[in-house]
């Protein structure tokens, strides 16, 4: 026996099997007792094939390297009779499903295929093609494809079809998780597979984790929540719609480099002689093995050479102290070079706020000390709310102006674009329903941005939060839709270069302390050259209000704010989020139920109590009918945004008139389309949407954001 004292009670054996079939077993993995860590790791070997006993999934593979295991795992058919299928449950276990190694894939025509655990989901789009399938590459034509969620441990798996040909919605239809490089080889076809390979990454529980009795000097381990690896290092976190909190954390063990073996054993680690590789060394030099290294030294010829090397050696051994102090410093040097390099865009950024000096408040560069005692230290108590980018605090200046601070969580190269375009755009608008940038922070390792102070919240906290102190009437409804629409109606046409918002929707409409619309967060949005008709990306946006032909093409047009702002209009007429339930049914489109609707000729059964109560008909119908337009299938037949704020603006104007309601809506009517709705990547929390950007279809290069510092 061999005891290894990762608890005070673990014995491992020495004569455990160390495969099942062809499949080789490493612990923490084992077959029978005393050959596993603790019960999650362990396997059953059935008729030659490995099972992980804790979730009965089979085993394909398992590496101590990459920290992954690889099963088969169950695919969603449509034609099985279940309205959805529930994954294998991973929650507290030390297994997530790999968002870098697998794939949201979906197969079939004209339908919407879709993950989601605790209202985060990720889900794709697929159209039809009558010249079969694709052969090399996922296009979104009769397949579909998404990126998967960080640290997923349990998903449901449903399909809504955007169709109501008969012929289509009897059609099989397949949606799974998989291995991407696995799809990829099989064409994107799985074929008649009843599973397919899925990648888990997996670790060490704290309960079970003893740094000390694992960690040698040929291993190291990586807490999930620290590692900065990009081979999927996570924290076991709770899919929580408030806050996504860190606990049962787990850890990574690998062996250093030089050192090849098992890192979860004592010793297991062992050194790699690399002098057996022949050619490590040039010819004229030999290779000595080191613990965890090698050496490479000038062959001796003759003892003339040796006695000289000794006659020699005090100068030489000061020429390469010389030399290895100089390479020292060049190094320092080229790594200040290289950080520099890192934040160029800052100091740009920095020179073009600067460029405002003496306009007011625009452009404002703040000290980090006053930001830091504006917020109390950035103190728990003044957060506002916690969002994909970061969390926003309240502040007070010195001299008692009210802010809002946005302290991003990382500073990494996309991070770092969004933050200068945010600036950048921002820098260019002055519309009052725009929320208005004060400035900027660039003393901190992370940059802070400044916003003025909108204390009510924003628009889906009224909406979906049943807000009893200050329920929105039908006129405050209208306000705000009119607010939003001028607002975009202003970055589209008016603004000294057309400014795509590109992530229109109630959570991003903030509520001033006169409930009065300002349109928020800038960071993915485009400025575009006025002969530019549309944006070139990779698909990014929040389920629910996406545009289905943006997605299809990753071409974003003014029409595709159109299209989300239509959404909007759908929560303010009906009160529901863009995906909720109806009865026994998980993840409706509020698009897809409110197009029923309108065909069934049922709008009013699907009101908000208080439009229902408080609106006129003939306004209602109004609002409806331009909505179906802003939400038509081509993007080409909805109306601008001007269009749409002027029928808004006739309608409030017939109210304070008290007339009937114009008739402006007949200028932009568009004929009636599909049931369809758009879809990405979203989490909820309690201050409403957080947008996860993913990557869908054929990715285009994302235009990088240039300087704004023309005036």
């Amino acid at each position: 026996m061999v005891v290894l004292s990762w608890s005070s009670s673990l014995i491992i054996k020495s004569d455990c099997p160390t495969k099942c079939g062809e499949i080789p077993i490493s612990f923490p993995f084992g077959i029978g007792a005393g050959c596993y860590l603790d019960d999650r790791y362990a396997v059953n070997c059935r008729s030659g094939k490995p099972f992980l006993a804790s979730l009965n999934l089979e085993l394909l593979n398992i590496s101590l390297e990459a920290n992954t295991i690889l099963v088969n795992h169950p695919v969603f058919n449509t034609c099985v009779g279940a309205a959805s299928m529930e994954s294998a449950n991973l929650e507290n276990s030390p297994f997530f499903f790999s968002h870098t190694r697998n794939i949201l894939s979906g197969r079939g025509c004209y339908f919407l295929a879709y993950i989601n655990h605790n209202e985060i989901y990720a889900g794709c789009y697929s159209s039809c093609s009558l010249e079969g399938d694709p052969t090399a590459v996922c296009l979104g034509i009769n397949c579909c494809q998404s990126r998967i969620p960080l640290s997923l441990q349990l998903f449901k798996a449903s399909v809504e079809t955007t169709t109501d040909d008969d012929d289509i919605v009897k059609q099989c239809k397949l949606v799974f998780v998989v291995q991407e490089e696995w799809i990829v080889r099989k064409k994107w076809n799985p074929g008649n597979s009843k599973a397919v390979p899925v990648v888990l990454d997996w670790g060490i529980h704290n309960s079970s984790f003893h740094p000390l009795n694992i960690t040698t000097s040929t291993s190291h381990c990586n807490d999930f929540a620290n590692s900065t690896s990009t081979n999927a290092t996570f924290a076991n976190k709770s899919f929580s719609t408030s806050t996504t909190a860190s606990n049962s954390l787990v850890h990574q063990c690998s062996c250093k480099g030089g050192f090849q073996g098992n890192p979860y054993l004592l010793q297991g680690c062992q050194d790699i002689d690399e002098c057996k590789n022949k050619s490590i060394c040039t010819p004229k030099m030999s290779c000595r093995n080191v613990i965890g290294s090698y050496e490479c030294y000038p062959r001796l010829i003759n003892t003339t050479l040796v006695i000289l090397g000794v006659a020699t050696g005090l100068p030489s051994l000061l020429l390469v102290l010389l030399g290895a102090c100089r390479l020292h410093i060049l190094i320092k040097r080229r790594k200040n070079i290289k950080l520099k390099e890192k934040y160029f865009k800052c100091l740009l950024m920095q020179q073009h706020l600067t460029s405002y000096d003496g306009c007011g408040d625009r452009g404002k560069l703040f000290k980090s000390k006053e930001l830091d005692k504006a917020t109390n230290h950035f103190n728990v108590d003044r957060i506002l709310g916690r969002g994909g980018q970061g969390t926003v605090y309240k502040g007070m200046l010195a001299d008692g102006k009210i802010i809002a601070v946005k302290k991003p969580k990382a500073i990494d190269e996309r991070k770092l674009e969004e933050f200068i375009n945010e600036v950048a755009i921002l820098s260019q608008i002055n519309h009052r329903n725009v929320v208005k940038l004060l400035g900027c922070c660039l003393e901190t390792e992370v940059p802070l941005l400044v916003y003025e102070f909108i204390p009510n919240g924003t628009l889906y906290q009224y909406l979906h939060a049943q807000n009893e102190e200050f329920p929105l009437t039908w006129e405050r409804r209208l306000q705000i839709a009119v607010e939003v629409a001028e607002a975009l109606s202003y970055l589209h046409s008016a603004a000294s270069l057309p400014i795509y918002h590109r992530d229109v929707k109630s959570a991003n409409i903030l509520l001033d302390d006169k409930y009065r619309a300002k349109v928020a967060d800038f960071g993915t949005s485009r400025s575009i050259a006025i002969d530019q008709t549309h944006v070139t990306t990779k698909v990014q946006g929040t389920f629910g209000y996406l545009d289905p032909e943006y997605f299809r093409s990753s071409q974003f047009t003014d029409k595709s704010d159109v299209y989300s702002f239509g959404v909007v209009l759908l929560e303010l007429l009906t009160g529901q989020k863009p995906i909720f339930s109806i009865g026994l049914e998980e993840g409706i489109g509020l698009v897809t139920h409110f197009m029923v609707s309108m065909q069934e000729d049922n709008l009013f059964d699907i009101l908000d109590p208080q439009v229902k109560q408080l609106g006129k008909k003939e306004e209602i119908v109004t609002i409806a009918d331009l909505a179906k337009s802003c939400l038509n299938m081509n993007g080409k037949k909805r109306p601008m945004m001007k269009e749409v704020a002027m029928v808004l603006e006739g309608i409030q104007a017939s109210q304070k008139d008290n007339g009937n309601v114009q008739q402006d809506y007949e200028e932009v009517e568009h004929e009636r389309t599909e049931i369809t709705e758009g879809w990405d990547v979203i989490s909820t929390s309690t201050e409403g949407p957080i947008t996860i950007g993913v990557m869908s279809g054929a990715s285009t290069s994302d235009k990088v954001v240039e300087d704004a510092c023309t005036s």
